[in-house]
């Protein structure tokens, strides 16, 4: 053959092979999945982020009539774009993404919200997803007629093969009705606890707390409380240090302190409150500098110390301290937050009714889950002025 045909003939096999490191022809590709599904239907990923060995994946059950919030702040949470800033210190060049957010239609491929908001589906009951968290949100379409049995029975072919179950708010009319609560403590909505305790007497109901774990089972309060639940849950996969970070970027707490109180205490006070105690929240709002014990404001209402404790608590469930103590903390969050210049601790305090710093600081810890410094770096108008860089 001569010089000329063989660079011929190499310089075609070459146009040929684009890409190869061989010459030879590449065998045909077999597809391998990386995740295979433990059930009849795998899905797409919700969120357009490629799968991972380590990523979880949560799955929120959707329905007419569901609470948005339910679904879409607890989801939120687990996409948050606070993992992508996480420096876990194992030089991935990728985000980090540690769930895969997919939600299941319970009657459909679409489903409008209470709102009105219209979301997709990525898969339809009766399929059976691979899950590690399969989370129930609540709304009043949970509460119509066959549709918390429907969603009842899929749980149940669904709860062997998942990790944890939880419900958000109302999503527990859906979870209780599986009898997997039976025996076991629960959380709802305030206004749904005591419909939920008479319709299911196994379950402990707790009309307060914001949310609870019972083995594998978890359940929250009211709308909001469900991101509350979904830091947990991420902080008991991941440790307090991410899920901070979670909590930094949808600005809320990282653990919100005290019950589900679903209103303020003096709106609640002034709503429910007899006729000696109408004036008694707006005199103590207006008297946070002054020295508010028992006995003044007992002797406001015209009672003695021992009759005013005793009725107060009763109208209230909390003692006349507790109530001061609240108000005064929560002025003392709000002055930190409205401030246009940086104001010190001390100054806060003393304006608010402490004469100890230190008693002031201990307070505001335990009430706010961090100190007052980094509550006032943090949400205050001064701090965020003097990082004009800092997202909005």
């Amino acid at each position: 053959m001569s010089p000329a045909a063989f660079f011929f003939l190499l310089r075609r096999a070459m146009s040929e092979n684009v890409g190869n490191t061989s010459l030879r022809p590449s065998p045909p590709r077999t597809h391998i999945p990386r995740n295979p599904p433990a059930a009849k239907q795998d899905v797409k990923p919700h969120t357009a982020k490629q799968r991972r060995t380590d990523v979880r994946r949560v799955g929120f059950l959707g329905f007419d009539g569901v609470q948005a919030l339910d679904l879409v702040g607890p989801s939120d949470a687990f996409a948050s774009d606070a993992f992508a800033t996480v420096d876990r210190g194992d030089h991935d060049s990728k985000p980090w993404a540690p769930y895969e957010v997919v939600v299941i239609g319970l009657n459909g491929r679409r489903f409008t919200t209470s709102s009105g908001l219209v979301i997709r589906a990525d898969v339809m009951v009766p399929s059976l997803v691979s899950l590690d968290t399969l989370i129930i949100p609540g709304g009043a379409g949970l509460r119509r007629p066959g549709v918390a049995e429907r969603a009842a029975r899929w749980i149940v072919s669904m709860a062997p093969r998942v990790r944890r179950v939880a419900s958000v708010c109302t999503g527990l009319y859906g979870l209780a009705a599986t009898g997997l609560l039976d025996g076991r403590r629960v959380a709802t909505h305030w206004s749904a606890a005591s419909d939920i305790a008479q319709r299911y007497p196994r379950l402990r109901v707790d009309p307060d707390v914001l949310y609870i774990k019972d083995g594998r089972f978890y359940t929250s309060a009211g709308v909001t409380a469900g991101i509350d639940l979904a830091l947990a849950l991420i902080e008991e996969d991941h440790g307090p240090r991410i899920a901070l970070a979670v909590a930094r970027e949808l600005v809320v707490y990282l653990k919100r302190p005290g019950g589900q109180q679903q209103f303020s205490e003096p709106l609640q006070f002034q709503l429910s409150s007899a006729d000696r105690f109408v004036d008694l929240a707006a005199w103590i709002h207006g008297h946070l500098r002054s020295r508010l014990t028992v006995g003044t404001l007992a002797e406001r209402t015209c009672l003695s110390v021992r009759q005013f404790a005793r009725a107060f608590k009763h109208e209230f469930g909390i003692t006349p301290a507790e109530f001061v103590e609240e108000a005064r903390l929560a002025e003392a969050g709000r002055r930190f937050t409205a401030a246009t210049r940086r104001v010190s601790v001390d100054a806060v305090a003393r304006s608010v009714g402490y004469a100890s710093e230190d008693v002031f600081r201990r307070a505001f810890e335990r009430r706010f889950g961090v100190t007052p410094s980094q509550y006032r770096s943090r949400f205050g108008s001064a701090a965020g002025a003097a990082r004009p860089g800092s997202r909005s």
